[in-house]
C-alpha cells in the first residue's frame, strides 16, 4: 500500500510539472521606445500579449512610445503572460494654476508656481501693492481662478510696483476742475448742466 501511495504522489507532481510547465519560461524581450503595435508583434512572436496599463508624458520621447513594462525585459514568464506597458501621451498634460493672483506675495507665488512644475518669465509691473501678485498670464491671457496650463508652460505673474494710480495723477501733477469758467460758460450753453 506504501508503495503505490508513494507512486501516484509521484504521478501527481510530474503530472503538475508538466501541465504548469514547470521549469520552462520564455525571456521577456526588449521593446522600450517601441510603439505599441510594433511592441504587441514582438510579443506576438514569443507567445506573450501586452496591454496598456499606464501613460506619462517624457518631453524627450516621442508620443505614444513604451516608456516602461511590467514585466520587465530580462525576466522569465510563461507563455501566454500578458506583460503590461506604460506608454508615452500624445499630448502635454494639464496642470492647475496654483492660486496665487490676489492673495500671494511675488515671493510665495514663485516657489508655488515653481513647486509644480511652470517656468516664469519676468514679471510684469503695474501700479499696486509692492511684490503683490494681481494677475497670473498665460501666452498673454489672463488666467482665471481655477484655469490649466500645461505641464511646464511658461507663465508671467503681474505683480504691483509699489504705486497707487492716485500717486501717477499727482505724480503728474494734473487736476481736473470741471467748473472753470470757460467750461462752465460752454456747457451751459450746450445745456449740460440743466
Amino acid at each position: 500500500m506504501g508503495v503505490v501511495l508513494v507512486l501516484i504522489v509521484f504521478l501527481t507532481f510530474k503530472g503538475l510539472d508538466k501541465f504548469t510547465r514547470h521549469g520552462q519560461g520564455i525571456t521577456v524581450p526588449e521593446v522600450k521606445g517601441m510603439t505599441v503595435a510594433e511592441a504587441q508583434q514582438v510579443f506576438k512572436r514569443y507567445g506573450l500579449t501586452s496591454v496598456v496599463s499606464d501613460s506619462t508624458y517624457v518631453k524627450e520621447e516621442p508620443a505614444g512610445c513604451i516608456l516602461d513594462y511590467t514585466p520587465s525585459q530580462g525576466r522569465r514568464v510563461k507563455e501566454g503572460r500578458i506583460i503590461y506597458l506604460t506608454i508615452n501621451t500624445k499630448s502635454i498634460p494639464l496642470r492647475p494654476i496654483p492660486d496665487v493672483a490676489d492673495n500671494s506675495s511675488v515671493r510665495q507665488a514663485h516657489a508655488r508656481m515653481l513647486a509644480v512644475g511652470f517656468k516664469l518669465t519676468e514679471d510684469e509691473y503695474i501700479p499696486g501693492q509692492k511684490d503683490w501678485v494681481y494677475e497670473v498670464k498665460y501666452k498673454g491671457m489672463t488666467m482665471p481662478t481655477g484655469s490649466q496650463a500645461p505641464d511646464g508652460a511658461v507663465l508671467t505673474l503681474v505683480v504691483g510696483d509699489g504705486t497707487s494710480e492716485d500717486d501717477i495723477v499727482d505724480s503728474l501733477h494734473i487736476e481736473l476742475d470741471l467748473k472753470t469758467p470757460e467750461l462752465e460758460k460752454s456747457s451751459t450753453e450746450e445745456g449740460w448742466f440743466d
